[in-house]
C-alpha cells in the first residue's frame, strides 16, 4: 500500500505542520497533531510523551533548534486508519533520519510515534564535522 492515499497525503500535511515554529511552540496548536497516547524517542535516545514533548517545545526558555528542512519524505499506508512516514531533517547542520506513525482517530489524523536518528552527511564526513 505505498503511494499517496488520502491517509499520506494527510499525514505528510501533519508531519510539516509540525515544522512550523507557530505550531511548535502552542499548547493548543500541538494537541491538534499529537496523539494523548504519542510517544517519541529523540535523536540522543530520550522517550518523550505528549505531555512532556508539549511542555518542552512550549516552554519560554526551553531549545529552540531553529528553521527545520525536510527532505526525501515518502509514505506508505499500512492499513486503515495507519500511516508510516519516513524522512530527512537538517537544522543547523545537524540531519536526521524520522520515522513516524499517525492514526486515523475521530478528531482526524494524528501522529502516534515518532523517532529520530542523527547521522553524518558525505559532506560532514569530508570536512571532519559530526552532522
Amino acid at each position: 500500500m505505498t503511494g499517496t492515499s488520502s491517509g499520506v497525503a494527510a499525514a505528510i500535511e501533519g508531519e510539516l505542520r509540525l515544522l512550523d515554529p507557530t505550531v511548535r511552540a502552542s499548547a493548543a496548536l500541538l494537541a491538534q497533531v499529537l496523539h494523548p497516547d504519542y510517544r517519541e524517542i529523540d535523536y540522543t535516545g530520550r522517550v518523550w510523551d505528549r505531555d512532556s514533548m508539549t511542555a518542552s517545545l512550549t516552554a519560554k526558555d526551553g531549545p529552540r533548534p531553529g528553521p527545520m528542512t525536510a527532505s526525501r519524505m515518502t509514505g506508505t499506508q499500512l492499513g486503515d486508519g495507519l500511516v508510516h512516514l519516513t524522512y530527512d531533517t537538517e537544522t543547523k547542520g545537524q540531519h536526521a533520519h524520522r520515522s513516524s506513525v499517525w492514526r486515523l482517530t475521530d478528531a482526524g489524523w494524528l501522529l502516534f510515534f515518532h523517532q529520530a536518528t542523527p547521522f553524518a552527511t558525505a559532506e560532514d564526513t569530508a570536512t571532519g564535522t559530526d552532522g
